[in-house]
């Protein structure tokens, strides 16, 4: 089995919620025989250098996320989209250790036909969204690959609060400026109003401080 990363040994030392749930994920996943990377502050497994899945401690729910989970059969109808808009992204919502372990046999033959894909070299025909992306986003995208996965790895809804602030300014100077100055944000996993003070997720159980976020103060 891959060596697991010590990266992602730290991230799992500080999270509370969901622990027991991601670390057996995180067993079985490895079983599959992926790498083991920490990217965007959580475990994400790659085949040959690809991003494949990316494990997720949600509020209600721990998820195993599949990046081109669309194009996957999903022949146990378990995959949902992580929101209305999603094109490419899928994932599996766990609530127990039980229940993952009753899972195990389908969530590693999921993880083995994800591989599969990725070897076959399959991509997700995007389709057109609501709103044109920012033509300076998209070429800082195409410029960085690390980033254009980052930023793919966010929510739909992120990646839209994002778009829409981007593309806002009339100057192309000033949406070049905003976009550059929220690279290190996506680059950490983070949406534009993701709370950033370090006392929580969001508000209103931190200092108050993601307020200013957008201010830069």
């Amino acid at each position: 089995m891959p060596t697991k990363n010590p990266k992602v040994d730290l991230f799992f030392n500080k999270i509370g919620k969901w622990r027991e749930e991601l670390e057996r994920l995180r067993s079985i996943v490895l079983e599959c025989e992926l790498t083991e990377e920490l990217k965007w502050g959580k475990p994400c497994y790659t085949f040959q250098e690809s991003n494949l899945v990316i494990l997720y401690g949600l509020k209600e729910s721990c998820a195993l996320g599949f990046l081109k989970g669309v194009l996957l059969k999903d022949s146990h109808g378990i995959l949902i989209k992580p929101g209305e808009n999603s094109q490419s992204g899928r994932w599996v919502k766990f609530t127990s250790v039980r229940e993952i372990e009753g899972m195990e046999p389908i969530v590693k033959a999921y993880v083995r036909e994800a591989i599969e894909v990725e070897r076959a070299g399959l991509e997700v025909v995007f389709k057109a969204t609501p709103e044109p992306m920012a033509d300076e986003l998209r070429t800082k995208l195409a410029a960085s690959p690390a980033l254009k996965a980052a930023f793919e790895a966010l929510t739909p809804g992120r990646q839209r609060a994002y778009n829409l602030y981007f593309s806002a300014p009339k100057q192309s100077k000033t949406r070049d400026s905003r976009i550059e100055k929220y690279v290190p944000r996506i680059l950490s996993g983070k949406g534009i109003n993701d709370c950033v003070c370090g006392r929580s997720q969001k508000p209103p159980g931190c200092d108050g401080s993601h307020k200013f976020v957008r201010m830069g103060t």
